[in-house]
This record gives C-alpha cells, structure tokens and sequence, in this order.
C-alpha cells in the first residue's frame, strides 16, 4: 500500500480527533476552567511546583512520555506486519491513550497535584492506594531499567550520537539560568541551544565518534552497555533531584524542538520517497503469515508490546507526577494530556513506516551487499531458526523439546532500534542529507528521549518511594536522596538483568514483561477515573471501556508468559515480578469491584484545600 496514503490518512485522523472527540472531553466531561486555581500557583515552591508556560510544560510531558516507547514497541510489533500495528497505533491513541493521559492530569490537577495513586486511595478506598503504590513501584523500576539499558544499546551501537546527547546538558542548565535567575526569554536561547546541539549531531558523524572502552578486568559487567547504564544512572540521579527549572524543563523544551524538527524531515522524507516510489509498504507484509513459532501469539501480545503509541501507563505517573504541578491554567490540559498522546500516536504511525517502507529503501547485507525491498526487512526481522546442540552435538532438549536459537528468541534489542534508525536514515537521505548525518541525526533523537523519559522516571520513583515510606513510617526513606537512591539502584537492577549475552543483554527478555505491567497500570488508572466520572454522574463508557480493555489483554498476556515461558524455563525474577503484579492488580479490582455498587452520586472526601 502506498505510504504516503498510510501517513496522510493517519495524520488527519488525528487532527479530527483533537479538533472534536479531545474537545468534548474537555468541555462536556471534564469542564476545564480558565479561571480555576491550579496547584502550580497554589502551592508554588519553585522545585516541583512551577507555574509555566503552555508551550514549555508541552515538551516537558510530550519528551517525557515519548522516550523510546513509540519507537521500540513499534519497531518491534511490525514483526506480526504493520496492520494490525497501524490500526492499534490509530484508534488505541485516540480512544484509549489520549482519555487515558488527559483525565489523569484532570484527577491531579484538581488534587493537589497528587500521583494518581494517592487520588485511587479517596475514590476508591485505603487499600486501593496502596496496592497502586506498589504496582507504581514495580512499574516504574521497570521502565528506569529498560530505558537505562536502551540508551546504553544507542551510544554503544551509534557512537556518533553520544557527543550531542551529552552537550545538551551543559546546554540546558545554561538555558534554564537564563530564563529563570535572569528572566530572560526561552525560545530564542533554547533554538540556539538546539544549533549547538546539531552542530554536535555534525562532528560525532564525521569526527568526534565517542566509544566506551570495554574493561576486561570487570568482565561481563565490564561491556560499553553496562559501563554506560552505569554512567546514565549516576546522571539520572543527580537530573532528578535538581528543581524542574534547573534542567528538566529547559531540556525538555530542547528536545520538543529537535523531535518536531527530525519529525518534520522525517514525514517530508516519507512523503517525498513514497511519492516518488522509492518506499513501499510491500517491503514488509501487512500481517505476517510466516511467523516463527517461538515467537508469542499476536494476541493478546500486540496490545503490550505497543505501549506508548497506543496507549501507556507510565503517562498517567507523567501526568499526575510532574505535568499537573506545571500546568498554569486548566484549559491547558487538552493540549498537554490529549494532544501529547495524539502527537506520540503520528510519532508511531511514522515508525512503522520507517520500519517497514523505509527498510525496504535499502540497508547492507551480511556480506556487505545492499539489499532492498523484503530482503532489506528480514535482515532485521527473520532469523534462521537453529537447534542449540551439546559438546557432543547432540540437540539439547526442553521439555522434551529440541531448544533452538534464532527465530523470535534471535531478535535482539539493537536489531529493532536499529530497524527505526536506518528506515528512518533512508527518509531522511531522500531529501538529499548524507546518509551517514541522517543515521547520526535518529540516533541522537532515540537516545535524547530516553534519556529525557529516564529523568523523568527516576524523579517519579522519588515521590512514589516517598509516598510509601510516608505510609509505612520509615523516614529516612522521606528524604530527597535517600528516596532517589533507592530509585536508581532498583532501576539499575533491572537494567542488568542478565539476558542470552550477560549483564546489559536482556532489554527484549524484559520488555513484554515492562510492556504487560505498563498497560495494567493504564487500565487501573483509567478505573481510577471510571469512579471519578460514576461519583458524579457523567458518563463513564469513556474511561470504563478502555479500562477493561487494558485489564484483560494485559493480565492475559502476563498470565501466558508466565505459565509459558517464566515457570517452565525457570526465569525466577520475572516468575516473582509477574505473580507480583498480577496479584496486586487482581487485589484492586477486587476492591473496586465491592465498592463500585454503593459510590455512584457520592462524592468522595475531598483532596486538603489549596491555599488561597
């Protein structure tokens, strides 16, 4: 089919969406007001709480919920062909993520700012909010430890992306003095910045690679993917207790233009090779009939392994972590929650062509040769299915069955972030830039999201880890750096798990099981906000249909990993995380369930006023 249909058709269903279905939601159910007081001006402390401009709270959440997400999920998701794909990336952003994400900022909003945790404790009860904590908890050690490990594949796998990803932290804080100690304006200092930082984008491509050495002497923790997983952390640590406008903010407004930026080349590329015929999306097959067997059934497994695109729970901790306590006036929250999302879903939709139309523009062989069309996508997603054989050679067994490498289980990390960088290289060189600026120029833009996304995260694991020690009464773990500890070494933990090749190898083991308890955590806050619309009476098949879609397809994907693949294989840390989670999702439920008869009407106790 041709591409540039796919794109347009896509980015315009979008705008109707925003223009009418995000509006509604705006003025009929959630009824934002202009002239309501918002926690940011309230409870003003100039670290987390900031007043600040629309645009600038934009790219805050708008870098923060799209990291790698919709890159990798995508990426890998066209595995099964890029339909089924498409249409969960067109409707899921639309009617699931997007209400999802904006009616967590609303529940926040008007709530102190509170994490949606702590708002599921007064509309659905005590328990509740803490059994949301803990799944919090776990989700979020989660997703510090995959996008940890991601952004250390990118600098070890494209070392001409590590100098402009590093010179935008200098950069950054400088940008944020400017504008908050000296009260200078953000946009011209910020597109200077980003200059700067393309300029950096330049010399890593042709002259300023920057390589992590191995060190033998630490042995497998001695690898460029641990060793930089370890240097993200101790970044992440210090990023996160640094107040928002330090760093955080003017970072992120840095980002929001390089993404519209590579974006924009990226769609005028698309539209100038597909219109010419150079990209199709015939490289690829629209659903895949030719699936290895090992790899998992595409349903239920679709629905998580597209998280951010289509819809993710990690929004929710953005929108009530973070966003919320920068927002400056309510209707500013259709923009921020629902055409954030929207955005993320175009951000998607030109992933999955650049994975499969872009691919088939062209990548090198094994040998060295240039492949295009189908050949160019299976170098990157069929594999040689191979029996693993003993010192004898005889086939070793599982289960009874001959173990064998390759197929699904041969389907590396940086092979699926590798498929976005050099598709979307393609899209980019058809406009003329040279192909290796355009390879330099994705890389940059995955590896300064994730990073942004790895920030953001860490900071949230701060209030969570907080918020519990706050309930459980362990008060050293109240404070900034104690919390923020705990964070990043629970996080790095997860990072270097240890996949086929050792410590740092295990990002594709590790992501249905991010996948499947990032969309529980979306269903259990889109129940969240089920009971806030059923306490006052508004409609609640918005928020209730989504949330029993993000219930059953994610618990039924967890309960097949681990009865297929956990128990069986004797994966015991992905075995626990997953009884884990399931059990505390079901625990909710259960008491939602009980409760939901008798609240309809009632509203609950009110969050403390704020300050006048």
């Amino acid at each position: 089919m041709n591409t540039v249909v796919i794109a347009a058709l896509s980015f315009v269903g979008f705008i109707v969406a925003y223009r009418t279905y995000g509006r509604w939601l705006g003025q009929k159910i959630f009824g934002l007001d202009p002239d309501a007081r918002v926690p940011s001006e309230a409870l003003r402390d100039d670290i987390d709480y900031v007043p600040t401009a629309r645009e600038v709270v934009f790219g805050h959440h708008f870098t923060s919920i799209a990291g790698t997400g919709p890159i990798v999920g995508p990426a890998i998701a066209v595995f099964w062909g890029w339909l089924p794909a498409l249409l969960w990336v067109l409707f899921g952003s639309i009617f699931v993520g997007a209400v999802h994400d904006f009616g967590a900022l609303v529940l926040s909003m008007r709530n102190r700012g509170e994490t949606i945790g702590e708002v599921a404790g007064r509309l659905i009860g005590p328990r509740a909010r803490a059994l949301f904590l803990a799944v919090l908890f776990f989700a979020l050690m989660i997703v510090i430890g995959v996008f940890g490990l991601v952004i250390a594949v990118i600098f070890a796998s494209y070392p001409q992306a590590v100098l402009s990803v590093w010179v935008e932290v200098p950069l950054a804080l400088a940008v944020g003095w400017w504008v908050h100690e000296k009260g200078g304006g953000l946009l011209w200092p910020s597109l200077i910045a980003l200059a700067v930082m393309y300029g950096c984008v330049w010399l890593g491509a042709y002259h300023m690679p920057i390589s992590m050495p191995a060190v033998e002497a630490l042995g497998a923790f001695g690898s460029p993917v641990v060793l930089w997983t370890g240097v993200l952390l101790v970044y992440c640590f210090v990023a996160s207790v640094l107040p928002v406008w330090v760093l955080l903010q003017p970072r992120d407004y840095i980002n929001s233009h390089q993404l519209l930026l590579v974006l924009g080349l990226l769609v005028l590329g698309l539209f100038v090779a597909g219109a010419t015929g150079a990209a199709d999306m015939s490289a690829a097959p629209a659903i895949a009939t030719d699936v290895p067997a090992d790899a998992p059934p595409i349903w239920p497994f679709l629905f998580i392994t597209i998280a951010c695109g289509a819809c993710s729970g990690f929004h929710s901790l953005v929108s009530s972590g973070t966003s919320s306590k920068q927002i400056s006036c309510e209707p500013d929250a259709r923009a921020i929650g629902y055409g954030s999302m929207l955005l993320e879903g175009a951000l998607a939709v030109v992933v999955i062509c650049a994975c499969c139309a872009g691919l088939g523009m062209g990548v090198d062989g094994p040998g060295g040769e240039r492949l295009t069309g189908r050949a160019a996508w299976e170098t990157k997603y069929q594999a040689e299915i191979r029996p693993v054989l003993d010192a004898d050679g005889a086939p070793v067994l599982l289960n009874g069955v001959a173990k064998t490498t390759g197929g699904w289980a041969n389907h590396k990390l940086p092979q699926k972030i590798g498929a976005f960088v050099e598709g979307g290289a393609n899209f980019i060189h058809a406009l003329g830039v040279p192909l290796k600026l355009a390879i330099a120029l994705i890389a940059v833009l995955v590896a300064s999201f994730a990073a942004t996304t790895l920030d953001t995260s860490t900071r949230l694991q701060r209030y969570i880890v907080q918020e519990i020690a706050r309930s459980v009464r362990v008060t050293p773990l109240t404070g900034t750096y104690a919390a923020t500890g705990v964070a990043v070494l629970t996080g790095g933990a997860v990072a270097l798990f240890p996949g086929p090749g050792g410590p740092g190898t295990g990002g594709l083991v590790l992501w249905p099981l991010f996948g499947a308890t990032n969309q529980l955590l979306a269903g259990l806050a889109l129940l969240v906000l089920t009971f806030y619309l059923w306490r006052r009476e508004l409609p609640v098949w918005i928020a209730a249909i989504p949330a029993a879609l993000m219930i059953v397809l994610p618990g039924w994907a967890m309960v097949h990993q681990i009865v297929t693949d956990f128990w069986p294989n004797r994966k015991w840390l992905l075995l626990t995380f997953g009884l884990l989670i399931e059990g505390l999702q079901i625990w909710m439920i259960v008491e939602a369930a009980l409760i939901f008869p008798r609240v309809r009407g009632v509203l609950e106790e009110p969050a403390e006023p704020l300050p006048s």
